[in-house]
């Protein structure tokens, strides 16, 4: 068995369930800088796994690539704050909206009437879902006032 430092570039796909020209493209980018073996073969370390492992780790929690260069590149601890803070503030904007997704979703479930819109559970449940509000350097998420249409 080959060491994991001595991996070509479909040895390391395959360990990660991509397809080769996404490590291409990660490269191209400057996300990954494998080494070259003779004929300009990559051969990928264990520094170059993890990477790989972080980055599609952050693709899962919503970065983009160009986040995650910048994140990845800068030694500056303020930058990498400043894109993490934006990312974290995005994320809690979709958690708390899949949330009030799932509450309506819930009341629709335990509902008995005919016509889901005539229920005044629902209603409410549908005008208290939230809404996010831009403030300055972070996002509030607020619930529309009862009796005020959501829109």
């Amino acid at each position: 068995m080959k060491s994991s430092a001595d991996l070509s570039i479909g040895e390391v796909a395959g360990r990660f369930g991509l397809a080769t020209h996404v490590l291409r493209h990660w490269e191209a980018v400057g996300l990954l800088s494998p080494e070259r073996a003779a004929g300009g073969r990559r051969r990928y370390g264990r520094g170059d796994l993890e990477r790989v492992a972080v980055i599609l780790r952050a693709k899962r929690a919503g970065f983009g690539l160009e986040e995650i260069r910048g994140m990845l590149a800068t030694s500056d601890a303020a930058g990498r704050r400043e894109i993490l803070r934006r990312r974290r503030d995005d994320l809690v904007r979709r958690i708390e909206e899949a949330r009030a997704a799932l509450d309506v979703i819930e009341c629709a479930m335990g509902c008995g009437h005919e016509d889901l819109a005539e229920c005044a559970h629902f209603q409410a449940a549908v005008r208290e879902e939230p809404r996010t509000v831009a403030r300055g350097s972070s996002v509030v998420v607020t619930g529309v006032p009862r009796g005020t249409p959501s829109g």
